[in-house]
């Protein structure tokens, strides 16, 4: 066992520059490589939960003024993301809320399935909870910033998948906006889907699009500028805000609220079945 923690830690040291620090952790019971990178477990009370260490780096947040479904406050700017991160590899699902918080908030119900009906402020409750579990376990929600940029995975394009827009690789309303139906798209699910129902992104991420809405650690801020930013973290709600950051889209929203460069803000006691969020680790 020793040997194997040795050799883990030399190929992280070989791996890259923006490695985690004390790789592995003290409450880490597997870790490893794949072809999307490091990935690293949490077991709590027999539920796993699968962390994916996210490189430092660059990228265009927000949208091109010609990206269609576009909403003019997608400021687009350059963005610093200037340390590594673990993120969540899939939604928080209904197991690991109720071996957390002891219920189940969900209104559809299955272990696998994301949990749902979790306002903000619950979230930072849930937090709290697990972060007790291990003296070094320093859970979070990701930062807007982070989250858009690790939902691209280097892509630039509406998708992390490209321009179109399929239910094979999304769970969401079935029609692109308002104007296309009242309905919804033939074939389209009308619930959450089950954590890892559709392909990941080229980061190892599941359901970065659609599903649930993911909660963020920002405050809501309608534009964000067109300035190049480090690390941006909006801490404090603003006088006449909107809440927190919610993004991504979610089972019941149309096409076009399900883009990369999507963002909305909620109030942070609200609660439905469209809100839930995926957690990340570090600074």
């Amino acid at each position: 066992m020793k040997q194997l923690i040795h050799n883990v830690l030399d190929m992280e040291t070989e791996f890259h520059a923006g490695s985690p620090p004390a790789f592995p952790y003290p409450w880490a019971p597997a870790w490893g490589e794949d072809r999307y990178g490091l990935w690293m477990a949490l077991d709590f009370k027999s539920v796993r939960t699968v962390f994916r260490w996210i490189l430092p780096g660059m990228f265009w947040m927000g949208s091109l003024e010609n990206e269609n479904g576009r909403f003019d406050w997608e400021d687009r700017h350059r963005v610093t993301i200037s340390h590594g991160f673990w993120l969540g590899e899939t939604a928080v699902t209904q197991a690991l809320w109720r071996a957390v918080r002891g219920d189940n908030p969900g209104y559809f119900k299955g272990d696998n399935l994301p949990v749902e009906q979790v306002s903000w402020d619950d979230v930072q409750a849930f937090i709290e909870t697990l972060n007790r579990f291990h003296p070094a376990l320093k859970t979070r929600l990701p930062w807007e910033a982070e989250w858009e940029y690790a939902c691209r995975a280097g892509s630039e394009t509406a998708f992390h998948f490209g321009d179109e827009l399929h239910l094979e690789k999304v769970n969401y309303r079935g029609v692109w906006d308002f104007n296309d139906s009242n309905g919804w798209g033939k074939g389209a699910r009308r619930s959450t889907a089950e954590v890892k129902s559709y392909p990941c992104n080229a980061w190892g991420l599941y359901e970065m699009h659609g599903n649930v809405w993911e909660w963020c650690a920002d405050a809501w801020q309608e534009h964000l500028g067109k300035q190049p930013q480090v690390d941006p973290w909006r801490q404090d709600k603003l006088a006449g805000g909107a809440g927190r950051v919610i993004r991504g889209g979610s089972w019941f929203n149309f096409g076009r609220l399900v883009r990369s460069a999507h963002r909305s803000g909620f109030s942070p006691d609200g609660r439905n079945d469209l809100l839930g969020f995926r957690l990340a680790l570090g600074h």
